[in-house]
């Protein structure tokens, strides 16, 4: 529970049709497992107390009591367990028969939860033994006492108030107006379903998609439990589809197995969606019904990506990198044809960011059916510029067949030091900034000369940092870099040199020799011709700030959370204290240097994370850190 992560799991168990006490022992040996296994809430399938597929059973008094006392069985049983479970059976009220949840936990049944949707077609004739739920809500009597009753019902803990809970059953999902969208409106964060679908070919996909769909639709965990064996099988199978969904995202499945499927559902990142959203801000009546839960460290097993922001297998790699560059590509495009600009001038380095801008470029000019000379590409060499870099920067502007100028800003660099009284020997801040801003001073003019636009070079970690020279290499005309951090750079260029692969073999062995420099400024000068300034050295790992820049501003998580979800996504990589290390590091320059974002430059937003002033990242310059230093250095 700790951090947010709650352990769920779908259970299903092997179940003899109509023998409610056999169904009863199965039922809770399996939430013993579970408790066992930290799982604290569990959902079983629809009907599990008798099977689903009782058919005109379903009238017999015995049946009915029978599940009833399974019931009972089964509250005793699991006394002293503190997990929530959902179990289904069929209960009776004014005369009336409901397919049902029972919602228990420690012996205790905190609500029921009948059926809304029933359908009334292919292998499944559940109007003719049930009603649908009630409009209201209202109470029914088990066991000498009242408990309430309806679709309407949330279960709020209340040691972690964002774990709130609902549920619905079967195709209730499948309604066009199903309980979940009243109750996610109501406050649910997961929604736990009942289910006891048949399988056949194409169902488990579609099965698949809606529970997907929902969970990314209401912003909720999903936590799908279907019959299995044991059903009859007279004119179906039943497949014990288990899936466990987040916001979109399939965190378990298993199909044809009995057993435990179990996974965590993080509810503060959830909240948190939906705060930042406001999709649920119009209240929803709905009757909310407390628990409680003893607060421990649930034990991670999900997958987390250790770079969130590039998406895993070639396939799937490769159509993200096509997407973000054409996206970034038709917002130069646009920029360029409204502006009138001439030329597109960008700072050649040699390096991963200026490569990545000059690409996008050529693709722009593509798109406009102009010639790649309408592209200035300027290398501007100084102190710190080694050969390897220029000469890529060179081969790679004439592959792309710019217009290439190379201006040498030292003399330039060395006057301006000799204004202001900065002695060359210093290799101060100072030293490094008045480069920066000469490089800048000379594209603007090269710029306002050719009648076009500086095209910026500097990426989102980058920014996120604030490694960036203020009115430097912080300022452009259009920042086609913005919203790309440093991770995903490198498998742009490279996606983009196996494109070129075939086409021109020494653009490709340029854009692989850039890939294989380290990062560098190269601002401070060479040593023995090599780069004398790595950048990763100075503020740490690129991957390691990605990381960290992610789970803060695209879900909010907390330092200790952060700390705690780096460690086990790249713990293998990096040790506790280089970890925690530069996760001070960022929360210290993300707050110091937010007065650079404040006045950036427009650029085109690719993914889910940007810091633009306009609209992604609204924060004033002055905030203080103080609060997350803290929480962080508590993390010693």
């Amino acid at each position: 529970m700790k951090d947010g992560f709650i352990s769920v799991a779908c259970g299903t168990p092997e179940l003899k049709l109509a023998d409610c006490h056999y169904n009863a022992e199965q039922t809770f040996a399996m939430m013993r497992m579970a408790s066992q296994a930290g799982v604290r809430l569990l959902v079983l399938p629809e009907l599990g107390l008798t099977g689903a597929t009782c058919g005109d059973l379903f009238y017999q008094d015995t049946l009915l009591r029978g599940a009833e006392q399974a019931l009972a069985t089964v509250l005793e049983a699991t006394r002293n367990l503190e997990l929530m479970a959902a179990v289904g059976l069929p209960l009776r009220l004014n005369g009336k028969l409901y397919n049902c949840a029972a919602i228990i936990q420690q012996g205790q049944i905190l609500g029921v939860v009948p059926k809304t949707h029933l359908p009334n077609a292919g292998d499944a004739y559940e109007k003719r033994w049930f009603a649908p739920a009630p409009a209201e809500n209202s109470t029914i009597t088990l066991f000498g006492k009242t408990v309430p009753f309806g679709n309407r019902l949330v279960f709020r803990c209340s040691e972690l108030p964002e774990l709130t809970v609902g549920f619905e059953l079967g195709q209730d999902l499948a309604a066009p107006v199903s309980p979940s969208v009243t109750l996610a409106a109501g406050g649910a964060v997961i929604i736990g379903n009942l289910s006891a679908g048949s399988d056949i070919v194409g169902r488990d996909s579609y099965r698949r998609r809606l529970v997907s769909m929902q969970s990314a639709k209401l912003m909720c965990g999903y936590v799908c439990s279907n019959s299995g064996a044991g059903e009859s099988t007279s004119d179906a199978v039943y497949g014990a589809h288990q899936l466990i969904a987040e916001n979109g995202h399939l965190l378990q499945e298993s199909r044809f197995e009995t057993g435990l499927r179990i996974s965590e559902i993080d509810v503060q990142k959830l909240t948190y969606e939906r705060r930042r959203t406001q999709l649920f801000a119009e209240a929803v009546a709905v009757q909310e019904i407390p628990f409680s839960l003893t607060v421990r460290k649930t034990k991670l097993t999900r997958y987390i990506n250790p770079m969130p922001f590039v998406p895993e297998g070639k396939e799937h790699r490769d159509a993200r990198c096509r997407e973000i560059l054409l996206i970034a590509s038709l917002g130069l495009k646009q920029r360029l044809e409204h502006t009138h600009a001439k030329t597109a001038v960008v700072g050649l380095s040699g390096g991963l960011d200026s490569t990545l801008a000059i690409l996008i470029t050529a693709l722009a000019m593509k798109l406009l059916d102009r010639p790649m000379t309408d592209i200035v590409a300027v290398t501007m060499p100084c102190f710190g510029t080694t050969d390897r870099t220029r000469n890529n920067a060179v081969i790679l502007a004439e592959r792309l067949g710019t217009t290439l100028k190379t201006v040498d800003i030292s003399n330039s660099v060395r006057s301006h030091f000799k204004d202001i009284g900065h002695d060359m020997e210093d290799h101060s801040v100072t030293f490094e900034n008045g480069q920066a801003r000469e490089r800048t001073q000379v594209l603007m003019d090269i710029a306002n000369k050719t009648g076009g636009l500086v095209i910026g070079t500097g990426d989102l970690s980058e920014l996120a940092l604030g490694w960036c020279t203020y009115n430097g290499d912080h300022m452009s005309m259009y920042a086609v870099n913005a919203s790309i951090p440093k991770t995903l750079v490198r498998h742009l260029v490279a996606h983009l040199a196996r494109d070129n692969a075939r086409k021109d073999e020494e653009l490709k062995d340029v854009l692989e020799d850039i890939l294989d420099t380290p990062v560098s400024p190269e601002l401070l000068p060479a040593v023995q011709g090599q780069i004398a300034q790595k950048t990763e050295d100075l503020v740490g790992p690129y991957e390691l700030h990605d990381f960290f820049m992610y789970q803060i501003l695209r879900w909010g998580s907390s330092p200790a959370k952060v700390f705690r979800l780096a460690e086990y996504a790249l713990g293998g990589q990096y040790s506790r204290e280089v970890i925690l290390k530069w996760l001070k590091t960022f929360y210290r320059r993300f707050f110091t240097q937010q007065f650079k974002r404040s006045c950036l430059p427009d650029g085109p937003k690719v993914g889910s994370v940007a810091v633009s002033p306009r609209g992604d990242w609204r924060m004033p310059s002055d905030a203080h850190a103080a609060l997350w230093q803290m929480e962080a250095e508590m993390l010693e």
